[in-house]
């Protein structure tokens, strides 16, 4: 049984993890690779709004995602944006990234060798991942405005919708965890963490919630 005082601490961790930028028409729309389709849906209602004229989908395939999507989670990703109404023409593939790190590292080196001029990036993650995603790019590529942006959804209907919430919970926690190390390891801007969110943090981490946290 999850309790209403971790759920209340999971809404406050998964409101901070929100970046709550306005989408705005940006030079290129990066979808983030991950198990969550929803990426490559947000990032094809950018591209049909014209928030951006072209679309980078990043992203190998990991133990969560190797059986949903054997040709890859770019690849995937990119099919399910053709099947919106996005020109294929309009797509670009990058299939080898198996970080956040690399998803920032190899868009920007395909990019460059497309000769694309980026000047701003509308960067889709899943929602849980607007703040590392921003801070890992701010880190990556700090030259380019960052617009962090997912699927407009509550944890509520979230956790509803993967069906599992005990694991939602755990990835919140994870996420908030890398948040906190890794900047002192140079993969992403150090960010103020409100003592909040620190402590509901550790509330969580203490009830349990912990196969996503890295090792000690």
């Amino acid at each position: 049984m999850i309790s209403e005082s971790d759920r209340d601490d999971a809404r406050l961790i998964w409101e901070f993890h929100r970046m709550g930028h306005e989408p705005k028409r940006c030079s290129v729309a990066v979808g983030l690779g991950s198990h969550d389709l929803g990426v490559a849906e947000v990032v094809a209602d950018f591209y049909l709004r014209g928030l951006a004229p072209l679309i980078v989908f990043t992203g190998a395939t990991s133990r969560t995602t190797v059986d949903r999507m054997p040709r890859g989670e770019a690849e995937h990703y990119k099919e399910r944006a053709v099947e919106l109404g996005v020109p294929a023409s309009r797509v670009l593939v990058e299939p080898d990234a198996r970080n956040t790190g690399e998803n920032l590292r190899f868009t920007r080196q395909l990019l460059s060798d497309a000769e694309v001029k980026v000047t701003s990036l509308l960067l889709v993650s899943k929602p849980y991942e607007e703040r590392r995603a921003y801070a890992t790019a701010r880190q990556e590529w700090p030259d380019v405005e960052i617009v962090s942006a997912s699927t407009p959804i509550s944890y509520d209907e979230y956790a509803r919708s993967i069906g599992d919430e005990r694991l939602v919970i755990d990835m919140l926690v994870g996420a908030l965890q890398r948040l906190l190390v890794y900047p002192e390891q140079g993969f992403m801007i150090h960010q103020d963490v409100p003592e909040s969110v620190r402590a509901a943090y550790k509330r969580l981490v203490k009830a349990g919630y912990t196969t996503r946290l890295l090792p000690s």
